[in-house]
């Protein structure tokens, strides 16, 4: 059976899905490099990068978007928009949620006040969404797994909490355009990207990061978070977090191992690090990966 990422992602590879609920498909993909097909979404489509690093671009209603594609960032695509041209320089890993336009069952909008008729999504792209980031890592994490009833309560909460997060920043009257387009080159911000992947358990200081875009500290820094939407800081902050996530969702490692893999230095720092930026400990995130209830302050 042909997918709806089968029409749109010319050449791209399905990992996995879960088609659990009647309204709402999720697919991850390899997404090759190379223009896509273009063609009008039959559902609104979220897409979030998961791995890769890549430019690219893509056109509705006479938009063009482009920029940096990253771990982390969010595209979405309201249901019935033409959208074209859509091409990538590199491949990329990602989660795609299928939802229909409404998000979630009218009456359960109605219980909390939200017409329905007034939830309609912007056609929005290039969004370092550390969130909506974390509901697809932790939903990925279920992809190929044989669900009990413990995991389904789990993917339903999920699935709330998309649409919650969708309807509070990406709906046409709240969705504002960055005013600033990015100004660092691909192919600098390539470079830059490169390195601190090759380099995320080493320390990196904001002038090693700057010397390989070869700008001054000052500009780099400026440069980079119009580029990116984030401070060369927060950006290897999140990098290093992203990574632990992966590995507390799928790796049998000790989370010492996992701390040291990823770049923290130690536990304790990575424990700090990890639930400043997440809201939950390491241990927490792994049982909730898992499907177990975790009870958090």
């Amino acid at each position: 059976m042909i997918g709806p990422g089968d029409r749109k992602f010319v050449g791209s590879k399905l990992l996995g899905s879960i088609a659990e609920w009647p309204n709402l498909l999720i697919e991850r993909r390899q997404i090759q490099a190379g223009p896509q097909a273009d063609l009008t979404c039959e559902s609104v489509e979220v897409v979030i990068m998961l791995a890769g690093r890549s430019s690219s671009q893509r056109k509705a209603d006479g938009e063009m978007q482009r920029g940096a594609a990253l771990p982390g960032m969010v595209w979405i695509s309201p249901m019935g928009i033409y959208e074209y041209g859509i091409e990538l320089t590199a491949p990329a890993e990602t989660l795609h949620f299928y939802l229909p336009s409404s998000l979630v069952e009218a009456s359960a909008l109605q219980d909390y006040d939200v017409d329905p008729s007034q939830v309609q999504l912007a056609y929005a792209g290039y969004v370092a969404d550390p969130t909506l980031h974390q509901i697809a890592v932790a939903i990925n994490g279920h992809i190929g797994r044989q669900f009990d009833v413990t995991d389904r309560l789990f993917l339903d909460g999920m699935r709330t909490a998309l649409a919650a997060s969708l309807m509070g920043s990406y709906t046409v009257d709240r969705w504002k355009r960055p005013e600033t387009a990015p100004t660092l080159d691909a192919k600098r911000l390539k470079r830059v990207l490169d390195y601190i992947e090759a380099h995320l358990v080493d320390e990196m200081t904001l002038e090693q990061l700057a010397g390989e875009a070869c700008l001054s500290a000052y500009h780099f820094a400026r440069l980079f978070k119009q580029a990116t939407g984030l401070t060369p800081h927060r950006y290897v902050t999140d990098r290093r977090v992203q990574v632990a996530q992966q590995k507390l969702a799928s790796a049998a490692l000790s989370l010492v191992e996992i701390a040291l893999d990823s770049g923290f230095g130690s536990q304790a720092n990575f424990t700090r690090v990890f639930k400043r930026s997440t809201g939950l400990t390491p241990g927490q995130y792994r049982a909730l990966c898992h499907g177990k209830k975790v009870d958090v302050p």
